[in-house]
């Protein structure tokens, strides 16, 4: 297999919760670059018509569903997957995108943004995850799985960061170890499960992060935060055959923030 080949999606259908704005918009364009159906997920209905309209101008074949997979207890992931089937018939690349967070220092924390981070950013990543798995990967036994976390994952925030993120910190971890959890236990299955740790990314998600955006740039050896086109190449690299050997990784992509 050349290496053309092994960037190939063609055909390949891509799932990817949280897809119509950020990291999950970059993804779905790289997919569809390459080949791949993209499915989409999110909240908004008119964004989710407006970024499948968009993806189709660029030849991509695309398809989408407006839900709040935050809610549980109204069967949401069974109603993503569903629509998904229903439009392209599998999964091949699962992108658990979705995701919130909660700003408060940890003596205030409110216990429902706990719950309600750890719901979207674990419970909701596991649960989809498992659905996909369940339904297409395992009975075909091949799929990449990508959880994107944090480098929020790997440590906690100093105490004149301005940061109050404890619940958010703590679920990026869990989302790492989940990944490592669910390659040791499906890689007899022929999944590949990897993570993909973003730092600073001018995203809403991170919009309360505003007032220090220039104080990570300076903590950055690349001296830059993630622009739009910065976590293309790790999606890729993950959702195709060049990750063929690799399992159980988080791979970083933060221009050098997490290593100093």
């Amino acid at each position: 297999m050349s290496v053309k080949q092994m960037f190939d999606l063609s055909g390949k259908v891509a799932l990817i919760t949280g897809g119509t704005k950020g990291l999950g918009l970059q993804m779905a364009e790289a997919f569809g670059e390459l080949g791949a159906k993209v499915f989409i997920s999110a909240r908004n209905a008119a964004e989710i018509e407006a970024v499948v309209a968009e993806l189709k101008s660029q030849g991509v074949e695309a398809a989408g569903i407006a839900c709040d997979l935050g809610k549980l207890d109204s069967n949401p992931v069974k109603t993503l997957v569903d629509a998904c089937e229903a439009a392209f018939g599998t999964v091949d690349v699962l992108v658990n995108n979705a995701g919130t967070t909660w700003g408060q220092p940890a003596e205030e924390h409110s216990y429902t943004g706990w719950q309600k981070v750890m719901t979207l950013n674990v419970d909701v990543c596991f649960l989809v995850a498992q659905e996909v798995a369940r339904r297409f990967m395992i009975p075909r036994k091949s799929g990449k799985i990508i959880n994107i976390a944090s480098i929020a994952g790997f440590k906690g925030n100093r105490a004149n960061s301005g940061i109050f993120t404890s619940a958010y910190n703590t679920s990026k971890a869990a989302a790492i170890n989940l990944t490592r959890a669910l390659a040791g236990e499906w890689g007899r299955y022929n999944i590949n499960v990897n993570a993909i740790c973003p730092g600073y990314f001018p995203t809403k998600l991170a919009q309360g992060l505003d007032g220090v955006s220039e104080m990570i740039k300076e903590g950055t050896p690349l001296g830059r935060i993630g622009g739009d086109e910065d976590i293309k190449g790790a999606a890729v690299f993950f959702a195709t055959e060049m990750s063929r050997h690799v399992t159980g990784q988080a791979m970083a992509v933060d221009g050098g923030n997490s290593v100093v």
